[in-house]
């Protein structure tokens, strides 16, 4: 071979960047201190305002390994990724977030998975930090699978209810993809708020056989009380998350699996978006007053994916679920206004006990 030939690396590290400079360097740091040391870093400046891109550039000026792809506008997230994934040279690509951080060994352990199964994707758990206003880490969350190597997809499909119930199918940044299957199926991240990890993931895993799952937690995701998406107001917050259950739907009846038993956690999976969206109707920035906002809960009520899935959902563990799910049940609107009007004053005077009480704690 010849010496001059520049050998592509394992892994390809997708970094969108923008507005994250009081982070990147940990990120970038935490990648440079990997015991693996075959990758890519592809930092992608999606035209940020702030320093997030010289930060960038100063690392790779220093590391050949690292390279600052600069967009002349500003497109987004999944843009960002898409443009990464174009530009990646490796055997496998992680979208890292800038403003997260990884275990000094994560690389070590996906490789040596990769070894022992060559799987089409390697998924593993986390860790969420939970900052308040100020920054300061206030508690800790982990998240951590079973382990399991799978060669067949009749094996991994049961276990897919099992992820997205722990929150751990949906996401792309707990997850290293092979590149050349994601160009094989041509496919691309949709630009679109809240459930573009979910829906890019529908797409990837729909046909596949052979997946890692590791029982570690080395990924570091940063919730953030003053910059996290999910603690803005989105307008269509309900509208995408059914559309992310009816994704999920679709996709175990295409696997000929969506039994009751899926049936019955979807229905809670929906119930919460539902409990979520009651609370989140009473902000000011939804322009809906109590009329209003009785209107779209009979809506809902009236909904199909409703009817399918919240009669058989079950509750285990969630005393607010339980009752919920009553009250959707006997479609007792005014009772469910009341409910999401209680959950909206504790989230917006308490937000570390809500975050506490919605994460488990």
């Amino acid at each position: 071979m010849d010496k001059t030939e520049v050998k592509s690396p394992f892994f390809t590290i997708v970094m969108p960047a923008y507005g994250v400079e009081k982070y990147i360097d940990r990120a970038i740091t935490s990648i440079q201190e990997q015991t693996f040391g075959d990758w890519e870093i592809l930092v992608v400046d999606d035209c940020t305002k702030d320093k997030s891109g010289e930060i960038a550039e100063r690392y790779a000026s220093e590391d050949s390994r690292i390279r600052v792809i600069h967009h002349e506008v500003n497109q987004g997230l999944s843009p960002a990724r898409n443009t990464g994934t174009q530009a990646a040279s490796g055997k496998y690509i992680w979208y890292m977030d800038p403003d997260d951080y990884a275990d000094a060994d994560l690389l070590e352990q996906v490789y040596a998975s990769i070894e022992r199964n060559p799987a089409q994707a390697v998924l593993f758990g986390h860790v969420e930090e939970y900052y308040d206003k100020k920054g300061v880490l206030q508690y800790t969350h982990s998240i951590c699978p079973s382990e399991h190597y799978y060669k067949t997809a009749a094996e991994f499909r049961p276990r897919v209810i099992e992820l997205e119930q722990q929150t751990l199918y949906g996401y792309a940044w707990n997850k290293f993809y092979l590149l050349d299957y994601i160009r094989e199926m041509k496919l691309e991240f949709e630009n679109i708020k809240l459930i573009e990890d979910i829906t890019f993931n529908v797409k990837y895993f729909m046909d596949v056989e052979t997946v890692n799952i590791l029982p570690v937690t080395p990924y570091h995701y940063g919730k953030r009380m003053e910059a996290n998406l999910t603690n803005k107001f989105v307008p269509d917050y309900f509208k995408l998350h059914r559309q992310r259950i009816e994704m999920l739907f679709d996709q175990f009846s295409y696997w000929e699996i969506c039994t009751e038993e899926i049936r019955s956690i979807l229905g809670s999976l929906y119930a919460r978006y539902i409990l979520s969206a009651l609370e989140r109707n009473c902000d000011k920035r939804s322009g809906m007053n109590h009329a209003l906002r009785y209107k779209w809960c009979r809506a809902v009520f009236a909904q199909g994916l409703f009817n399918e899935l919240i009669p058989v959902a079950r509750a285990k563990k969630s005393l607010a679920l339980r009752i919920a799910l009553v009250l959707f049940r006997y479609r007792r609107a005014m009772l469910c206004l009341m409910m999401g009007r209680g959950i909206y004053i504790v989230r917006k005077f308490l937000p570390m006990v809500y975050s506490r009480v919605k994460s488990g704690r």
